[in-house]
């Protein structure tokens, strides 16, 4: 192998030329720094670098695994490297070192990973845009402008970028699928129970999220999942083994399957004519593979469905804020953490237990009425994201909305309660951008988005399936037919590395 074809294979592809013999790992790592090199300072993907740790792992012997010599980012939220920095880009983590890696990331390097760097994130996976005032914003490579979404942004530029062909992720709230779908990428979000979580980090959000990684192919999407999945002691949600490796579902052809296809905004306010166009054809492929797509309605409640969310994240947001506090024998200070996400840990304390209570049952009862309302078909097709990739500072409160924050989190926890509805409709264009994937993070099923669509301008938009709870096959099995029908691995962002 030419060192300048490194760009046009996949994971699997630079592993089977290292199992070859025709290239090392520590070549693969020299070309992934060169990139990440010359380009990441136009990017900002990548905001630390373990050159250091991932030549010692070569030096060391690294194991068989299926992406043996292959190089590799995490996210810099939850996917902990022991020794390294996790600043989960907020200032009052930024001298937080973790002292063990989490299970995901053992995994990852039981799989033959190289692990080379951290990639950028928002502060605490709070926005879809990944724009930390501790790090700064990464652009899309599609387009410098714009955002390539977030929170696993960092990791998807890096990958649409080809320093990487995969990089690490989580979702807790469209935090894969979104990016993906900003970046012209496959992004799965597992069945909640899939990938192990913890040590450090057993149950995020409330059990909502959920890591796994952003691939350019889909077979790179199975196989790392075929490498990750599987239980881990004392892991509260548990799913069995497939029948048959993931990888394996790639190349087969489904059943004719009954899919359902939504129209509806979500939680949206109307339905943008980019999405209109990429399920219109979308629908057409679909029935050209004898497919029967059925218009649906989802059962969603938008109001009552985002203030229970907000108001679960609240409430999880202070409890993280006073975690790292006492982690570190000192509370964090309003002036450490971005004014939303104060915010949020102020109104998290504001509120009772009863509307803790209130907010998760209401949230049980609505995945109970969709999953009942979903098992109609096999597959759910809808828009990944509201909007074409937004301009980068598109979603950061503006000017009166920080001052507002600023003044509420000043007032007593009574009066910040009973401005919740108030304080919502700050974060009115984040649910106008990311309408469609919430809803899989509270009834735990997998979702995947795949870049079938392009915008006028050439920008990416995603459309995604979702799946019933524990059927990854079904996706792996769908996915693979529309990569063959509406291929996409040849489109090449045009600030890729070269």
């Amino acid at each position: 192998m030419s060192i300048s074809d490194y760009g046009r294979h996949d994971a699997l592809g630079l592993a089977e030329l290292v199992r070859r013999g025709e290239v090392s790992a520590s070549e693969l790592l020299d070309e992934a720094l060169d990139r990440v090199q010359r380009h990441n300072p136009s990017i900002n993907a990548v905001v630390h670098l373990m050159e250091g740790p991932a030549r010692a792992a070569i030096a060391a012997g690294l194991p068989e695994g299926p992406f043996r010599g292959v190089p590799f980012l995490v996210k810099d939220l939850i996917q902990a490297c022991a020794g390294e920095p996790m600043s989960c880009g907020s200032r009052a983590m930024r001298q937080f070192v973790p002292v063990q890696d989490e299970e995901l990331v053992r995994r990852f390097r039981a799989a033959g990973l190289v692990i080379f760097g951290k990639t950028n994130t928002p502060e605490f996976g709070l926005s879809p845009s990944t724009e930390p005032e501790l790090f700064g914003p990464t652009c899309n490579p599609w387009d410098l402008a714009r955002s390539p979404s977030g929170s696993s942004g960092g990791s998807a530029a890096a990958v649409a970028a080809r320093f990487v062909p995969a990089a690490g992720a989580n979702d807790g709230g469209g935090s894969i699928r979104t990016p993906a779908s900003n970046c012209g990428l496959v992004g799965l979000k597992p069945s909640r129970g899939r990938n192990p979580t913890g040590p450090a980090m057993p149950e995020p959000w409330w059990g909502f999220v959920v890591d796994h990684v952003l691939t350019r192919s889909v077979r790179d999407c199975a196989a790392f999942l075929d490498a990750t999945a599987g239980p881990q002691v004392g892991q509260w949600q548990l799913l069995p083994r497939p029948a048959q490796p993931w990888l394996a579902e790639v190349g087969l052809a489904p059943a004719p399957l009954r899919v359902g296809l939504s129209f509806g905004p979500g939680l949206g306010r109307v339905l943008h004519p980019e999405n209109r166009e990429a399920l219109r054809r979308t629908a057409a492929a679909l029935e050209d593979l004898g497919h029967r797509v059925i218009e649906v309605e989802p059962p969603l409640d938008r109001e009552p469905f985002i203030e229970d969310f907000a108001k679960l994240l609240a409430a999880d947001t202070a409890t993280m804020l006073d975690a790292i506090g006492a982690q570190r024998g000192k509370p964090v200070r309003r002036a450490e953490v971005e004014p939303s996400t104060w915010m949020l840990g102020r109104l998290g304390h504001a509120l009772h237990a009863a509307d803790m209570g209130g907010a998760w049952w209401s949230m049980q009862q609505f995945a109970r009425r969709w999953l009942e309302w979903a098992d109609g078909f096999d597959v759910l097709v809808t828009p990944t994201v509201g909007v074409p990739p937004l301009p980068t500072g598109a979603l950061q409160p503006r000017f009166t909305d920080r001052l507002g924050m600023s003044l509420m989190s000043r007032m007593p926890g009574a009066v910040i309660r009973a401005s919740l509805r108030q304080l919502l409709e700050a974060f009115e264009p984040t649910f106008e951008a990311s309408p469609y994937t919430m809803q899989a993070n509270v009834t735990g099923q997998p979702s995947m988005s795949l870049p079938l669509h392009w915008t006028a301008e050439g920008l990416p938009m995603g459309v995604l399936f979702t799946a019933r709870r524990g059927d990854e096959a079904t996706l792996f099995q769908l996915a693979g037919q529309l990569e063959q029908a509406l291929p996409w691995r040849d489109r090449l962002a045009p600030h890729a590395a070269s």
